[in-house]
C-alpha cells in the first residue's frame, strides 16, 4: 500500500534559497531543495460547547464532540494525498492540523521527516486557503511581486525577484491577465479561476516543500480545476508534498490523486492508493461499477449509501441497512483491515526516514529562525503595498475635489477675520478639526478589512505590528489631505494680533 523509501529529489547545497539562480521556470518548478516525509498517526480533535439548561436560571451544561477520530496516514515528497467526504466530514479540520495551524484539543503525533512542527517547517509550508485573500485594488503582477519582495530572502536581488514572478506567472498561465486587477464585491476583475491560480502562485514564490490546498477545485468549471490540478501535479513531480482536501471531483481529477483518505463524520473509512480504493470496497462486500465516477462512489459510501442501494430500493428490498449501520460496519472494516497493516508500515518507516532526516537536515546553512528580509525592508515594502492598494480610493478625482471645493468655502468664509472675534475664531477651528477627523473613521474599516490579510497563510512574513503601522499610515492618506485643507485654510484667516 504505501513505499518504506520515497523517490529522493536531486541532492542541493542549500535548504533556504526559495529557488535556484536560474531564469527557466521549468527547471524551478522540477525540484525541491528540502524534501519533507508527513505522517500523521491517531489524529484526534475534540471542541465543547454550551447547552442551556432546562431550568429557569439554570446553568450551561457542556458537552464534547468528536470532529476528527483517530485519522492516520503517510504522505512521501512526489505524492499528492487527496482528502474526501462529505461535508463537515472534518477535511478542512485535518488539513489544518496538518498545517500546524489548528489550536485545542488536539491529540496524536504529526511528524516532519521525524520532528514535530517547527519554525523551520512553517517557513517551508505552503498553505492556499478555500478563500482567495487578495487585495482586489492590486494587479496579478504586484500582488505577486509584494509576495515575492516580503518571503524570499535579502540575499536575492530585486532583479531576481521579479524574474522569479515572471516565471511563475508563466508556469500558471497568468500572462495574459499580468496587468488586470484581482477585483472585489465592488467591482470585476479576474475570474475565479485565475484567483485561485493567484493564491497558489502567492505560495509557490517560496518554493514549498510541503504544499497544502483546502478545496483548490471548488466553484470551478472542470476545465479550470483540470488545469489547477496539472499544476499541482507538475508541483509534487519535483519532490514536493501536496495534501489537498476536495469537494467532488470528475473521475479524471481523481485519477490524478496517488492517495486518498476518506472520511465520514470525522472517522477513516479508507486510506491508501486511488487506484486500489474500488477493489477494497468490493472485497468488503459492496460491488462498485466500472462505469461510475470512482469520487461519487467513495462519497456514497462516507454518507452510509451503498452502491447497490438505489438498486433494491427500486427492486422493493426492504433488507438494506440504515446510513448508520454502513458507516458502523466501513469503520469496523477500516480497523480490522487497514488501521494494523498501516501502524506496522509507519513503525518500519521510522529508521528508513532518520536516515533521510539526517541527510536533509545537512544541507542548511542558514538558521531556520532567523527572518528572511529585515524590519525596515518589511516597513517600505508593506507601506508601498498599502499605498498601491488604496490609490484609487484615496486619491480619485472625487477626493481630490471635494477636499479643494471644502477649502475655498471655508477659505471665503472666514476671509480676514479679524482677531477680535473670538466665535468665528472658534467655529473656524471646529470646522477644521470636524473635517480633519472623519476621515481618520475610514481606518477602523481599514483594519477590519485587513483581518483576513494578516492572519493569511501559515508562514509569518513580518512582525503583526509592523503590518498595522504602514496599514495604518495608507489609511491616513486621506487625513494627510484634510491637514494640507486645514493649513490652507488657516493661511487665509487675519491670525494676527492686533497692536
Amino acid at each position: 500500500m504505501m513505499t518504506g523509501q520515497p523517490n529522493r529529489p536531486p541532492a542541493c547545497d542549500t535548504a533556504y534559497l526559495a529557488y535556484p539562480p536560474q531564469t527557466n521556470s521549468q527547471s524551478f518548478l522540477q525540484q525541491t531543495l528540502y524534501p519533507i516525509i508527513l505522517k500523521f498517526e491517531e489524529i484526534v480533535y475534540k471542541v465543547n460547547y454550551e447547552r442551556k439548561g432546562t431550568c429557569f436560571g439554570g446553568t450551561l451544561s457542556t458537552k464534547e464532540k468528536t470532529i476528527l477520530n483517530g485519522v492516520t496516514g503517510m504522505v512521501c515528497p512526489g505524492e499528492i494525498l487527496a482528502m474526501l467526504g462529505p461535508s463537515g466530514s472534518g477535511k478542512t479540520t485535518l488539513l489544518t492540523a496538518l498545517g500546524g495551524r489548528l489550536a485545542g484539543r488536539l491529540s496524536g503525533k504529526i511528524t516532519y521527516n521525524g520532528q514535530p512542527f517547527s519554525g523551520s517547517i512553517k517557513r517551508r509550508t505552503g498553505f492556499v486557503a478555500q478563500d482567495d485573500v487578495l487585495y482586489p485594488h492590486l494587479t496579478v503582477f504586484e500582488t505577486l511581486l509584494f509576495t515575492a519582495l516580503l518571503r524570499l530572502p535579502k540575499i536575492l536581488t530585486r532583479e531576481e525577484k521579479v524574474q522569479h514572478v515572471e516565471n511563475v506567472i508563466v508556469e500558471l498561465g497568468l500572462t495574459r491577465c499580468k496587468n488586470s486587477m484581482i477585483g472585489g464585491p465592488l467591482f470585476r476583475g479576474i475570474s475565479g479561476g485565475e484567483k485561485k491560480r493567484v493564491s497558489i502562485g502567492q505560495e509557490m514564490l517560496i518554493n514549498p516543500s510541503l504544499l497544502l490546498l483546502d478545496e483548490p477545485t471548488s466553484g470551478l468549471d472542470s476545465t479550470t480545476a483540470q488545469r489547477i490540478l496539472n499544476t499541482v501535479k507538475r508541483l509534487a513531480s519535483g519532490g514536493r508534498t501536496v495534501i489537498t482536501t476536495i469537494h467532488q471531483p470528475s473521475s479524471r481529477l481523481y485519477h490524478m490523486f496517488d492517495k486518498v483518505v476518506l472520511l465520514s463524520e470525522g472517522c477513516p473509512i479508507y486510506y491508501g492508493p486511488t487506484a486500489t480504493a474500488l477493489e477494497y470496497f468490493s472485497s468488503i462486500g459492496f460491488s462498485t461499477s466500472v462505469i461510475d465516477n470512482p469520487a461519487d462512489i467513495l462519497l456514497d459510501l462516507a454518507n452510509g449509501i451503498g452502491p447497490d442501494f438505489q438498486h433494491a430500493t427500486e427492486c422493493g428490498d426492504k433488507t438494506q441497512q440504515d446510513p448508520k449501520s454502513v458507516r458502523e460496519f466501513l469503520i469496523s472494516a477500516y480497523d480490522n483491515n487497514i488501521s494494523t497493516r498501516l501502524k506496522t508500515e509507519l513503525c518500519s518507516s521510522d529508521a528508513t526516514s532518520y536516515n533521510y532526516r539526517k541527510e536533509t537536515s545537512t544541507r542548511s546553512d542558514i538558521k531556520p529562525d532567523q527572518w528572511c528580509t529585515t524590519w525596515w525592508h518589511q516597513f517600505k515594502v508593506l507601506l508601498l503595498r498599502g499605498l498601491r492598494e488604496r490609490r484609487f480610493d484615496a486619491f480619485n478625482r472625487l477626493r481630490i475635489f471635494q477636499v479643494l471645493s471644502v477649502a475655498i468655502l471655508a477659505g471665503l468664509l472666514w476671509w480676514h477675520t479679524p482677531t477680535s472675534h473670538i466665535d468665528d475664531h472658534c467655529h473656524a477651528v471646529f470646522f477644521l478639526r470636524v473635517l480633519g477627523f472623519l476621515p481618520t473613521l475610514q481606518c477602523c474599516f481599514h483594519f477590519s478589512s485587513r483581518k483576513n490579510h494578516a492572519n493569511q497563510g501559515t508562514v509569518v512574513w513580518y512582525v503583526p505590528a509592523l503590518f498595522l503601522l504602514p496599514s495604518q499610515n495608507s489609511g491616513r492618506s486621506a487625513s494627510g489631505a484634510r491637514i494640507a485643507d486645514s493649513i490652507y485654510v488657516h493661511s487665509l484667516l487675519d491670525g494676527r494680533p492686533q497692536t
